[in-house]
């Protein structure tokens, strides 16, 4: 437990390079606290925190499986997931071609709490960055020696926490930036912002030592 303690500064501050970096989950967070406010806002990230509880789970229960048997499936999880997040970067590049960019808040938000929280797990269950990030990126901070599913999820649940003090920020600074995120160059400013985050990410993950 002590090894996977002196991990943990590391690990948190990778996982508010994440959360920093605008996203499907900011793009949310945002939505619901410009439109629903800020009941709603924090009742979605309370839902997109159970989000990383889940993934941590299954990524500890299954990876942990895998990588009893055959180690080199490791190193191919953890390329494919270098792979997906440079596609990913792409991806959100080409939506700066919209007015908007990726960060368009003009849909509908959710007030109820149930419903604000159903989205906000929603989002992160289908957030495709999440999922490369707890199967392919948490295990690199795992501990030789250290219960590799074990590890996961503890970590995992560091995330949770982490995103959800980042996001909560977020929201109580949200009513005076509203006019600037008001403005289509800002928010694709955030989309750029956003592709460079996640390429930054895969270098991370491609040079990362292997466990």
């Amino acid at each position: 437990m002590i090894d996977l303690l002196k991990v943990v500064p590391a690990f948190a501050l990778t996982a508010l390079m994440l959360a920093i970096v605008p996203g499907q989950g900011v793009a949310m967070i945002l939505r619901q606290s410009i439109l629903g406010g800020k009941r709603a806002a924090l009742t979605s990230v309370a839902g997109n925190s159970s989000g990383f509880l889940v993934w941590s789970a299954a990524s500890g229960i299954g990876l942990s499986e895998v990588f009893a048997h055959s180690p080199t499936a490791y190193n191919i999880l953890k390329y494919t997931g270098v792979a997906f997040l440079v596609f990913l970067s792409i991806q959100t590049l080409l939506t700066l071609r919209n007015e908007y960019g990726k960060f368009d808040f003009n849909g509908s938000s959710k007030t109820g709490m149930g419903a604000a929280y159903r989205l906000g797990l929603i989002t992160n269950l289908t957030n495709a960055k999440a999922a490369v990030f707890a199967v392919a990126f948490i295990p690199q901070f795992v501990p030789k020696g250290f219960s590799l599913g074990q590890g996961i999820f503890i970590l995992g649940c560091v995330q949770a926490l982490v995103s959800a003090g980042w996001y909560s920020f977020l929201i109580s600074v949200i009513d005076k930036a509203s006019v600037q995120l008001a403005n289509p160059k800002v928010r694709r400013a955030l989309t750029a912002f956003s592709a460079a985050g996640i390429l930054f990410l895969a270098a991370v993950l491609l040079f990362a030592s292997p466990r």
